[in-house]
């Protein structure tokens, strides 16, 4: 975390936070990677269909199938509001910067995208803050509100919290990025949760689940069953060149100590 660190947080020509709501309930979906089948499943849920709103938190597309699940989002209309994850970002990067490519993944990526896919991508907020009944105000992120890179565990030291937070109003903070699901007290002052990840969900059991939160008036962690083996089948037959290990994190995904102590010793990470 020293001086060489670089905070991907707000961009220059981003204004505040929008703030959204009241809503009765907000289905929080995060790091969907393209995984249609998992993501068709949650969208099925009668919870979801019936939230008020349902915020996607970051890292919507990279994975096998891009232009699939952006129309899926489209098709929902306004009652999506998706958050910009380090994935998002990059994919405008490679396709629209000087962004040097480093893996095979990273040009194929960007091809998968339209015109029309980039612009929607481009347009993803930062963060977003909404009123939620029996919950008040809420942050949503993919990272942390000072950068899309930073994972946040169950581990996290408050010492690190208080930092993270420092400017941010709100007591409860929903993030991505770690693909892990949890909902924890973080000191006296605040909550730190965490829905999991839709698409590729690193967790302690059977492969196979789908995972995402629904706000309000508690909060209550969800998982969805689908077949993981679909999910596979497409991602070969997308060419997608990260196939492989889209495979091994799907069928076999790593422990949740594994990704605690691999992210905690990092702390940020692209």
């Amino acid at each position: 975390m020293g001086g060489m660190t670089v905070l991907h947080g707000r961009r220059p020509d981003e204004g505040p936070a929008p703030h959204l709501g009241p809503h009765r309930t907000i289905a929080v979906l995060s790091d969907v990677h393209a995984n249609v089948p998992a993501l068709t499943a949650v969208l099925a849920e009668p919870e979801v269909a019936a939230a008020d709103r349902i915020v996607f938190l970051g890292d919507l597309t990279w994975g096998p199938e891009p232009h699939e699940t952006i129309a899926m989002v489209r098709a929902l209309g306004e009652r999506a509001t998706c958050v910009r994850g380090n994935a998002d970002r990059a994919v405008l990067d490679y396709a629209r910067t000087d962004r040097v490519p480093e893996r095979p993944r990273d040009t194929w990526m960007p091809a998968r995208h339209t015109a029309a896919d980039l612009d929607f991508v481009a347009a993803f907020h930062f963060t977003v803050v909404a009123e939620i009944d029996g919950l008040g105000a809420v942050r949503f992120c993919h990272g942390s509100p000072r950068s899309d890179t930073e994972a946040i565990t169950p581990a996290t030291a408050e010492e690190r919290f208080v930092t993270l937070m420092a400017g941010v109003p709100e007591a409860i903070l929903v993030s991505g990025h770690t693909h892990l699901q949890f909902d924890r007290a973080v000191g006296t002052d605040w909550r730190s949760v965490n829905p999991g990840s839709v698409g590729l969900p690193f967790h302690d059991g059977e492969p196979g689940v789908a995972m995402w939160a629904l706000l309000g008036p508690g909060v209550h962690l969800r998982r969805t069953a689908y077949d993981a083996a679909e999910a596979v089948e497409r991602a070969y037959a997308a060419a997608d060149p990260s196939a492989d290990r889209m495979k091994e994190l799907l069928l076999t995904p790593p422990t949740v100590a594994e990704i605690v102590a691999h992210a905690e010793a990092r702390v940020f990470s692209d």
